[in-house]
């Protein structure tokens, strides 16, 4: 993994929303100027053509050098090379402003610039284009860094469901191990066997993104040894509707929390046990996977249902909404003796 501090800190500006953003309030600047009530003059269409002209030339120039320069104003203390930045946008605007007015100049050609001093129109464009870059600099580097810290909020709460996960499912494994050894010690062998499987995948998984294939093995491996738990109370249907991407990039940890909440919160909790649906399929562009469980009513039990559950589902959430943005959506509710958690990601 890069280290953050590694990366550069000025905001990058080359990406295409980022340019047009700065094209866009160049723009703005011309029309609020154009439309101010000072009275002093009228901008006649083509004085309004010319300087839009001129502000979206001058700010994709200032955009370029900044975009090109980037890399070394990053290698600077941030205060240094913000001013250094900024000192770099006056001189390309003051620059491509005096170029403009010596040409109206020389031309003899009339425009928005025509009545304005040289000096004046010059540092006044340089003044304002600074002014403009500082303020953009500015917003896109509070926004990247509030994306960063989001980034590092789900990785936290990644690794934190990860460690309360780990240490619960591996006691519970262990005790039922040691019960098996002198018992049947063939399922015991087995038994370790799922478990060095299963641990092998979730630390691998905990590397970066998983995938659907991987989600579903590690649920599979989970399932496996809590069936030698609760045996015959324990019962899995997998409904998996093809064709499925199976590649499809996702968090890591997402399905078997799931299912481990529908083992834990339902069926170990009734004495008959129940069979776990876990449905997949791909319909209109979206993938969808819904784990279906008997399970007691919350409002008869001591611990809601929600309360158990609502950490690895919050966490998941939150997950599945950054890595997917606001396409991405999870429900779980109970209702006639079942609880149903639901997932719908969009498949590109």
């Amino acid at each position: 993994m890069t280290d953050p501090r590694q990366q550069p800190w000025l905001p990058e500006l080359c990406r295409l929303p980022r340019l047009a953003a700065m094209l866009g309030l160049a723009e703005l600047v011309v029309v609020v100027v154009a439309l101010a009530p000072d009275g002093s003059r009228h901008w006649s269409v083509s004085d309004f053509l010319s300087a839009s002209g001129f502000a979206l030339w001058l700010s994709l120039a200032v955009t370029v050098c900044l975009c090109a320069a980037r890399t070394a104003l990053s290698r600077l203390p941030e205060a240094a090379g913000t001013a250094l930045a900024v000192a770099m946008t006056v001189l390309i605007a003051a620059v491509c402003a005096g170029i403009v007015h010596g040409l109206y100049g020389v031309l003899d050609a009339g425009g928005f610039a025509r009545h304005i001093g040289f000096w004046r129109f010059t540092l006044g464009s340089a003044t304002m284009t600074a002014l403009i870059v500082a303020l953009a600099l500015r917003y896109f580097y509070v926004s990247d860094r509030w994306a960063a810290q989001v980034v590092a909020n789900a990785r936290a709460q990644a690794d934190a469901l990860q460690a309360r996960i780990r240490p619960h499912f591996l006691f519970n494994s262990m005790n039922l191990i040691a019960s098996l050894v002198r018992r049947d010690p063939v399922v015991a062998e087995r038994a370790v066997l799922d478990l060095s499987d299963l641990f092998r995948a979730a630390l691998g998984a905990g590397e970066g993104d998983s995938t659907l294939q991987a989600e579903c093995e590690l649920a599979e491996r989970y399932l496996s040894i809590e069936s030698l738990r609760l045996g015959e109370r324990l019962q899995v249907q997998w409904q998996r509707d093809e064709p499925l991407p199976w590649s499809l990039p996702m968090p890591p940890l997402v399905l078997q929390p799931l299912v481990e909440n529908a083992v834990l919160h339902g069926i170990s909790r009734l004495p008959g046990g129940g069979t776990i649906v876990i449905a997949l399929s791909c319909v209109d562009g979206q993938l969808r996977i819904r784990v279906h469980n008997p399970a007691p009513d919350p409002q008869g039990r001591a611990l809601p249902l929600t309360q158990g559950a609502g950490h690895a589902q919050r966490s998941i959430a939150h997950r599945l909404a950054w890595r997917f943005g606001p396409a991405a959506r999870m429900t779980g509710a109970w209702s006639d003796g079942y609880y149903a958690c639901d997932i719908t990601v969009p498949v590109p």
